[in-house]
């Protein structure tokens, strides 16, 4: 047996269209700032995981940016297949750097230094992100937008790789535990490239056209049974 889901209202696909652009904004805003704090920091500190941190943000705005693009004409599923393409490459190329300097970290080249405005930063940025990616991911699943979602998911790893730079930094400063960092930072890596691939075949979870059908083992109408192990209790 199947239900029709007709999607939200047009008043309630306004609103989070609206959203979804604000939380946008908000997120290539932050991230300009954080990529020059961070890269700014990391070069005074001589340190390679600040000044990567800080390319991640460029690629974050990167990702935001092609999201941006796409929700600015009224007709955004037009668009969706190039904005999940921009947010893969954006995704492969984070984890090819990451990698990189996680292996070189590894070989005892550009090892992470003590510096108290990345400490700061990654604290900051590890309170903000969760923030901005929890509320893009419900408007874009509500809204059935797989870029919306596929950015949501590259501002977690964000997240991730604030507290992958903060413990990093921390266990340097204090124990000298240099290896902590990079070793860390190839498991965000690994991350990166699967989510990349699932933005590239356009999947993301929970994020359903406005007009689908859904069976009734899976009433929320998601196959893979995302929703059933990762939805959130409404606030």
């Amino acid at each position: 047996m199947t239900a029709l889901n007709l999607g939200p209202a047009p008043a309630r696909r306004a609103v989070l269209q609206r959203r979804i652009r604000l939380l946008v904004a908000a997120t290539i805003t932050y991230n300009v700032i954080e990529a020059a704090v961070a890269i700014t920091a990391g070069t005074v500190a001589s340190s390679a995981a600040l000044i990567g941190f800080g390319l991640d943000s460029i690629v974050e705005v990167a990702s935001a940016a092609a999201v941006a693009w796409q929700f600015s004409t009224a007709d955004h599923e037009r668009r969706e297949k190039t904005a999940l393409r921009v947010i893969a490459i954006s995704f492969f190329a984070l984890a090819a750097y990451v990698t990189f300097d996680a292996v070189r970290a590894l070989l005892g080249v550009g090892e992470a230094e003590h510096s108290t405005p990345g400490l700061i930063l990654a604290a900051l940025s590890l309170m903000i992100m969760p923030f901005l990616s929890a509320a893009q991911r419900r408007a874009g699943r509500e809204l059935g937008s797989a870029s919306a979602v596929a950015d949501s998911k590259q501002t977690l790893l964000c997240t991730y790789l604030s507290g992958v730079l903060l413990v990093g930094l921390a266990l340097n400063s204090l124990f000298g535990w240099s290896w902590a960092d990079p070793i860390a930072a190839l498991v965000i890596a690994a991350v990166a490239v699967k989510e990349g691939r699932e933005a590239w075949r356009g999947d993301a979870c929970c994020a359903v056209p406005a007009a689908s059908t859904a069976t009734s083992a899976e009433p929320d109408g998601c196959a893979d049974g995302c929703c059933s192990t990762t939805k959130e209790n409404p606030r």
